[in-house]
């Protein structure tokens, strides 16, 4: 049985993340972006590429650092802390691990731009109000040595800034997935306004022509072939969303440690003590659901939808406890824009909806257990 505790490399990951990031990527930085309107930060993220986290799971020999999901869940663990802005999970996470299943030259070429921070990626599935990644109706029609893609995909995370897309397209053979350029002739992006502040897109596919080559797999194929990424980025997501319910609890208890009424803080209710405990061992169980995920993957990938949906699901309850907690302990204080106890509530919202939410990862949990 794997050990749900960091290891001595991981706890040393941890503390230079959070050092770097506490510097170069603070809340204030994610203010002064929605101040200006910006949704990424393109000089951090080849900070972070220059630091290795953009190849974490790109293999050596296509030059990363290959140092594995559970690696990884260390980064966005501490990204989620400081409510870090980058294209690390669709990039980092999802594609390099999509790609790291092909050994042709494109591939290869693919994962060591990613690895040096030249290029990165974007997922388009969703085309409803909820995620439900193999209900697809964008089709992909056969047209000489390629396809040509017609319809629609939702709520695209950094779908205006990445360079390429993975498309999930439905064919006379069944799914294919589709790699190709975010700019190709045909595809609209249609910007959206997040409340977190970051960059989505709705994507417009208008008789979007793609080679052959843009297929990734066998025709019919494409949803085997998105399934490891797919797990890799809701594991990893929730190893952010846990970060930021860390944070959250962090701000509560400083502020219940120093807010005083009737001459003593309100820390020493016993009221509020409770509650605080009880969150502190929701996020306890949950951190330690993201360790199983992350060994699971490491080791044994192809057994990780149980421990992975497991973890989005309470990654998921226990931020939106957090936030909750921490805005009604602040009082008046934790409903104004000035405190960033609001960032936080906005960004587990998103996260909470991105790649499955609660109900549709708990529904997998106890379709897989049998209930």
């Amino acid at each position: 049985m794997a050990k749900l505790i960091q290891t001595e490399e991981e706890t040393l990951l941890s503390e230079a993340a959070h050092g770097f990031l506490s510097k170069s990527a603070p809340v204030s930085r994610l203010r002064e972006m929605r101040d200006s309107g910006e949704h990424s930060d393109p000089a951090l993220w080849q900070e972070m590429a220059a630091a290795g986290w953009a190849g974490v799971l790109v293999p050596e020999a296509a030059e990363g650092s290959d140092m594995g999901h559970a690696a990884a869940h260390v980064l966005a663990r501490e990204m989620g802390r400081n409510l870090t802005v980058s294209p690390f999970l669709s990039t980092a996470v999802m594609a390099a691990t999509l790609l790291r299943q092909f050994s042709d030259d494109s591939a290869t070429s693919k994962l060591k731009q990613i690895a040096v921070g030249g290029l990165t990626y974007a997922l388009a599935l969703d085309e409803t109000a909820k995620f439900s990644p193999d209900q697809v109706e964008l089709t992909a029609q056969s047209r000489g040595n390629g396809y040509v893609l017609n319809g629609k995909k939702r709520f695209v995370v950094d779908g205006c800034d990445a360079d390429r897309i993975l498309v999930l397209a439905k064919s006379d053979a069944g799914l294919c997935l589709f790699d190709l350029a975010n700019k190709a002739q045909g595809l609209t992006q249609n910007a959206l306004k997040m409340i977190d502040s970051r960059d989505a897109a709705d994507l417009i596919f208008d008789d979007v022509e793609v080679s052959g080559e843009a297929l990734l797999g066998d025709p019919g194929a494409g949803f085997d072939v998105l399934k490891p990424a797919l797990e890799a980025g809701q594991a990893a997501l929730a190893a952010e969303t846990t970060g930021l319910a860390e944070a959250a609890f962090s701000l509560t208890t400083d502020y219940l440690k120093e807010r005083k009424q009737f001459g003593i803080t309100i820390g020493s209710f016993q009221a509020l003590q409770h509650r605080a405990a009880h969150l502190w061992c929701e996020i306890e169980l949950t951190h330690s659901a993201v360790l199983n995920a992350g060994r699971i993957l490491d080791e044994t990938p192809d057994q990780a939808t149980l421990a992975v949906s497991v973890a989005k699901a309470r990654a998921t309850d226990t931020a939106q406890k957090s936030v909750q907690e921490g805005v009604q302990m602040h009082g008046g204080i934790g409903m104004t824009d000035e405190f960033d106890m609001g960032f936080y509530m906005k960004r587990a919202r998103v996260a909470a909806e991105w790649l499955g939410d609660y109900g549709y990862h708990a529904g997998l949990v106890a379709q897989l257990r049998g209930f």
